[in-house]
């Protein structure tokens, strides 16, 4: 088993997402214990060129055409998905949505031709699916009673994923991160709570 785990806070190591992923990786090595784990730090990752531009903006450019640029980036990082059975995303909401280096991922990764076919009916994804775990972490509340805010980072991506057939996805947060250290606490026990009883249910541990 192949797990590609992929951080995008530029807290790094400290970020609450950062840590709540590593939990969601603890949990699929307790059951994985042999799996292979690719780990990448993408809070810096090189946003989408020119060249890249022109080259999804052609309607058919050669097959065998030298990948210049972030096109480069973008084959190491569809070839890294590729590769993998699971995926763990760690990653804050930023203003209400994904953090520029998500952006950043997506773009390279939803790319036509390559990871999707445009038809008449739409866009068709050319990836199988695998399970994708999206641990989340926000300064205020966006679920629950007590949410202030909306939650365009959930919706948003699991239309970009599914766009290059990738729907399985699992969501975990630890919100309210603004609210002092009593609250991170409880958020923090709150989600870890989640990842343990989602990994003890038979069907989620066989299709990890």
């Amino acid at each position: 088993m192949n797990i590609l785990h992929m951080t995008f806070s530029p807290r790094g190591a400290d970020s609450e997402s950062t840590r709540l992923s590593r939990i969601v990786l603890d949990a699929l090595l307790d059951r994985h214990p042999a799996a292979a784990v690719q780990s990448h730090d993408h809070a810096a990752l090189a946003h989408v060129d020119a060249v890249y531009a022109v080259e999804l903006g052609t309607p058919q450019p050669p097959a065998d055409a030298i990948q210049p640029g972030t096109l480069r980036t973008s084959d190491a990082l569809i070839r890294d998905l590729e590769a993998a059975d699971c995926v763990v995303i760690g990653t804050p909401m930023h203003n209400y949505t994904v953090p520029s280096a998500l952006k950043a991922w997506i773009d390279h990764v939803v790319r036509v031709r390559r990871t999707f076919q445009p038809t008449p009916q739409g866009k068709v994804g050319t990836l199988h699916d695998r399970p994708i775990y999206v641990a989340t972490s926000s300064g205020g509340l966006y679920s629950g009673e007590n949410a202030r805010q909306p939650d365009f980072l959930t919706p948003y991506l699991k239309v970009a994923l599914r766009t290059i057939g990738l729907t399985d996805m699992t969501f975990f947060s630890v919100e309210g991160t603004a609210y002092g250290e009593p609250a991170v606490m409880q958020a923090r026990a709150s989600a870890q709570a989640a990842i343990a009883a989602h990994f003890a249910t038979p069907d989620a541990a066989a299709a990890a």
